[in-house]
């Protein structure tokens, strides 16, 4: 994919590779995980913002161009595409969730659905 896309993904691993364990010292389990399926996650790291229209663009910008190639590799390795939107609300403050006309026909030409994760921290209102 990093290859073919000419991205480097934010975050890659293959079914059956070992999930690495955060330590917790008050958790002792020797229980080994492995990965369910193969991904390659393209996005960005938290960023504060009153727009989700931002973060959006700067995932869709350098892949709008490849539709066509993101398609031959779905059909070709039986993929999956989807934007995951995580929203972290504090103070009661909310950012605008609109997505355009350019961000909703990219998603349609490769068949991307969205996932829309909302999580209010308290807080106290007037």
């Amino acid at each position: 994919m990093t290859e073919i896309l000419g991205n480097k993904p934010t975050k890659s691993y293959k079914k059956g590779e070992v999930i690495a364990k955060k330590y917790n010292p008050n958790v002792v389990s020797t229980k080994v995980q492995f990965r369910k399926e193969t991904a390659w996650k393209f996005g960005t790291d938290y960023q504060e913002s009153y727009d989700v229209k931002e973060q959006l663009d700067q995932i869709i910008g350098p892949l709008k161009n490849k539709a066509t190639i993101i398609n031959q590799l779905k059909s070709k390795y039986n993929l999956e595409c989807n934007f995951s939107i995580l929203i972290i609300m504090e103070n009661g403050e909310t950012p605008g969730l609109q997505l355009d006309n350019e961000q909703i026909e990219f998603a349609n030409s490769i068949r991307a659905e969205f996932d829309i994760d909302l999580y209010v921290n308290p807080y106290k209102g007037i």
